[in-house]
């Protein structure tokens, strides 16, 4: 990050995805966004049990017809399940690793590095699969 809070680019070797956790630490007020976006870009190219959204919605959320605030993104993939949660106003990342169904561990993360274990899985599953390369372009690329 510059003197001036600007992101600086990142070397070819990082990629796109240190940007993205940068964004991520540089302003968690912002959470509520990323993870609609997240959840958004997700959902539109993974299959549709891959990705569980939990939302908790208000009184004022049900009269107003609005879905609520996203509480809780679990992405499936493999052997691994990515969990993001915000209780309290903060985001806490869970890996976890999965056989056959069963959860053998979990393991608390950082959010940067949640959101690195995602850009992986995600690309190791863009590879075999044409829809979640778009969607990991446009997570990235923000198109």
């Amino acid at each position: 990050m510059t003197d001036h809070g600007e992101i600086e680019p990142a070397s070819e070797g990082e990629g796109s995805i240190d940007l993205l956790a940068a964004a991520l630490r540089r302003d968690a007020a912002d959470l509520e966004v990323y993870t609609q976006v997240l959840t958004g870009a997700l959902a539109d190219a993974l299959p549709a049990d891959a990705v569980v959204v939990e939302r908790k919605r208000s009184m004022g959320d049900r009269v107003a017809g609005r879905p609520g605030r996203i509480e809780r993104v679990e992405v499936s993939m493999e052997d691994q399940r990515l969990i993001l949660s915000v209780a309290q106003g903060r985001p806490a990342g869970e890996v976890c690793r999965v056989v056959r169904g069963v959860v053998l561990s979990r393991r608390p993360v950082p959010l940067d590095e949640w959101a690195r274990e995602l850009a992986a899985a995600v690309t190791a599953r863009a590879r075999s699969d044409a829809r979640a390369r778009a969607a990991l372009e446009k997570l990235i690329l923000g198109d």
